[in-house]
């Protein structure tokens, strides 16, 4: 069942599942349209893989969390959401965790790993973004042609209810935005000191492999590119006993170290 918190005024929805106490806890960061019921069983099946326990939430605007209230953001939005991330952490007295992010969810993983390093043991990205690249605008092209010609918009209602327009135009408006071509967080990349297991699909159509090689070569910590064939951008969802077999493999080499 889930839980709720308050954030400045703000619900926000939440999830968790225990198993040994003295276990980390996997935090999970979900993407630009994702949820709690996104990540669909993918939570609880690395969870019992690895026996560590897991929390996963709905960012504010997202799921069953309260509207962010507008469509517009700041060019630093994602380095926002890792500060909230942050507070958050401490209301629910996470120490020491792992972190797993999907897109956005990976980029605010790196940027939290940075600036608060001594609460972060490793992390897990898939399709993370340290800049921004043309295939990328391009894709979210795409997708604005398919919410405005398809039935994505009332497939994304079922997920995010009356927020489901907040939700995609803030994603849209501000990624094809000219502010935010420059947008890029490899600054932050050097102050990374834990593993990181870097994934993405071969085919992701939100981002090309020097977005993993800047990550993988840039990071202080050691990090691993982990590249899955005839995938795109969700290869967590395309290939699930793939990533959660390394993934698991790779927790476990945290816990062990």
């Amino acid at each position: 069942m889930n839980k709720q918190i308050k954030y400045k005024g703000k619900k926000i929805e939440f999830k968790e599942c225990n198993y040994p106490k003295e276990r980390s806890t996997i935090a999970f960061l979900h993407d630009s349209f994702g949820c709690i019921k996104l990540w669909r069983d993918f939570p609880e099946k690395l969870g019992e893989m690895t026996q560590c326990n897991i929390l996963i939430y709905d960012r504010i605007g997202y799921g069953d969390s309260d509207s962010m209230g507008t469509p517009q953001r700041e060019k630093d939005y994602l380095e926002d959401e890792a500060n909230i991330f942050n507070d958050l952490r401490k209301i629910w007295n996470l120490n020491k965790i792992i972190l797993f992010g999907h897109s956005d969810g990976g980029s605010i993983s790196l940027i939290e790993a940075a600036k608060y390093p001594e609460n972060i043991k490793g992390i897990i990205t898939v399709g993370a973004h340290v800049f921004v690249e043309d295939v990328t605008v391009a894709g979210i092209s795409v997708a604005v042609e398919m919410y405005e010609a398809s039935d994505l918009k009332k497939k994304l209602s079922k997920y995010h209810g009356d927020n489901v327009e907040n939700v995609f135009w803030s994603w849209a408006n501000t990624w094809r935005s000219e502010e935010f071509r420059t947008w890029n967080i490899e600054k932050f990349l050097p102050m990374i000191k834990c593993p990181s297991l870097i994934i993405q699909g071969e085919n992701d159509e939100y981002g090309t492999l020097k977005q993993v090689e800047s990550i993988t070569n840039k990071t202080a910590g050691n990090s691993e590119a982990f590249i899955i064939p005839n995938t795109g951008h969700t290869p967590y969802k395309e290939a699930p006993h793939i990533v959660l077999k390394k993934s698991a493999e790779f927790i476990e080499s945290i816990l062990k170290g």
